[in-house]
């Protein structure tokens, strides 16, 4: 009898080390970053204000060497809102990822036990009273024969980083807004500042007409018309003064603050950042590496594709090992509750098992399908998201360097404006020319200072643009958490998160493009 369970363990092991060893397998594609088209450079015209020199502008918003604007993005990056969603997804997709990776192992442990006061029938042998107890552990383990499991993590694990890049994506953005809405707020200062003094200006001419007109020199209607240029000008003040809470209300929020207490960062004088006279945009190969988004792309596809595998597993046999251990004893008979671990009270039992969904009707096929049709949707993503980065580069990059040419044009014609406006006021005054060459010069003087300060900006948020498209900004997280510290406390207080909450924070890699995706970040 000992020989023959001793043979029948025998047999259990071997089919054990058989499906071990044959658990190397894996169904479904191995990932490979999809190709994208991108040109060999970006422009022919270099030396007009970009190079092909590489991109080492980790934070680029210094190079408008604006005090205010690096405490701008520095608050907005430890107060951001979004910001914080962003991490806090991170956070979520690990956890995703630590649910994902115990999957490898036994998937079922169960320890149980059970008393029970029961009343049954008497017996010469038993008491019509008695107590059962029992006790237990259970446990199922369905083997990775087919690699399903691991192509579970292997999809866990792209997640988790495209939504690293995620977040740095967000970051990017919001970077980028709270410099172009800071350039908009100054702009808009300027533009209120340059038409209060075109009030003066107007003013002066309006007393002008009305001392000509007291002394019949003139008709009423030179006052008149006087009179209607500088309420238009003084009616454009409360206007922009609108656009300028709208933009001061809208940079409060990237720096998830009150309106009120963004005054004080701003203070009450600034002037409109001065672009560098060059820039270094790299080559568009760089796109690939710089650009979270990209990144991102390509991550939501690794993902995909490793459930194409953990469909395809659903195909095939599942092969498993159970087991169970227990002890089970009432007092009824001769026994009592206290002989519950005696030798005689063991019950145990184990072996493998498999199961195969035949007869599925075309159901696991065409899950596969599914599938495979959304990971060729991520694939064409990502060679549109390549498409659309390159496009933003070269749209920003015109708006750059054809606002600069501009611009030069522009404060020729202010400074032509402003002499106009001496030479005909005087010629007016001295009776040698009529108002309406005065009212043309004013007229012009306002609209060509007005454009000048809005083209003056243009440099600015175009090459924000450009930073923005070239996907800087998101280096400035390296080192620090993907969420604030107040936060972890808060989370640590209310949940056991171990270690995780500092571990995720601290070392978690940027995403490279030549990162093997299947191997965790080292937590």
């Amino acid at each position: 009898m000992k020989n023959e369970q001793t043979g029948r363990v025998k047999w259990v092991l071997l089919l054990v080390a058989a499906i071990l060893a044959g658990g190397c397998a894996m169904v479904g594609p191995d990932f490979e970053t999809p190709e994208a088209k991108v040109a060999e450079q970006w422009t022919d015209n270099e030396g007009l204000g970009v190079t092909r020199q590489p991109v080492h502008d980790a934070e680029w918003w210094q190079v408008f060497n604006d005090p205010v604007l690096n405490t701008l993005v520095q608050t907005a990056y430890e107060q951001n809102l979004d910001l914080q969603i962003a991490g806090l997804r991170v956070l979520e997709a690990r956890a995703q990822l630590g649910i994902v990776t115990g999957s490898l192992y036994p998937q079922s442990q169960t320890l149980s036990g059970n008393y029970s006061y029961n009343r049954g029938q008497k017996t010469p042998f038993t008491d019509r009273h008695f107590n059962q107890a029992g006790t237990g552990f259970d446990a199922g383990w369905e083997l990775d024969f087919w690699g399903k499991f691991r192509r579970g993590i292997e999809s866990a694990d792209a997640n988790l980083i495209a939504n690293i890049a995620s977040y740095d994506d967000v970051l990017v953005t919001l970077t980028a807004e709270v410099a172009r809405n800071y350039v908009l707020i100054r702009i808009l200062e300027e533009r209120i500042r340059l038409a209060q003094e075109n009030i003066v200006i107007q003013q002066r001419s309006l007393g002008l007409t009305r001392n000509q007109f007291e002394t019949g020199a003139v008709t009423e209607l030179d006052m008149q018309q006087a009179t209607t240029q500088l309420r238009d000008t003084q009616a454009l003040v409360p206007n922009l003064l609108i656009s300028l809470e709208q933009a001061q209300h809208a940079l409060s929020i990237l720096m998830g603050m009150p309106p009120q207490d963004l005054d004080e960062l701003l203070g009450t004088t600034g002037t409109i950042p001065t672009a560098p006279a060059e820039v270094a945009v790299g080559i568009p190969a760089d796109l690939l590496r710089r650009r979270p988004d990209i990144k991102q792309a390509e991550l939501q596809a690794a993902a995909q594709s490793a459930q194409i595998g953990i469909a395809d597993a659903e195909l095939l046999p599942s092969f498993s090992l159970f087991g169970s251990i227990g002890w089970n004893v009432n007092d009824a008979g001769q026994d009592s509750i206290g002989d519950l671990f005696e030798s005689n009270s063991l019950r145990f039992s184990t072996g493998p098992s498999f199961q195969w969904k035949i007869l599925n009707y075309g159901r696991l096929k065409n899950q596969v399908r599914v599938q495979d049709a959304r990971f060729e949707q991520l694939l064409t993503n990502y060679q549109n998201t390549v498409l659309n980065a390159a496009g933003e580069v070269k749209d920003a990059m015109s708006g750059f360097l054809h606002s600069k040419v501009e611009t030069r044009y522009r404060k020729q014609s202010v400074a032509a404006a402003k002499r106009a406006t001496d030479l005909s006021m005087l010629q007016y005054e001295e009776g040698v020319s009529l108002y309406q060459s005065v009212l043309d010069a004013t007229r012009a003087l306002a609209s060509q200072q007005d454009i000048y300060a809005q083209t003056r900006g243009n440099i600015a948020i175009n090459l924000i643009a450009l930073y923005k498209a070239l996907g800087g900004g998101w280096e400035v997280r390296k080192g620090n958490g993907f969420v604030p510290a107040n936060v972890r406390h808060n989370m640590s207080e209310r949940t056991d998160w171990g270690e995780l909450l500092d571990t995720v924070n601290d070392k978690t890699p940027a995403p490279e493009p030549d990162k093997d995706l299947w191997r965790s970040p080292d937590w």
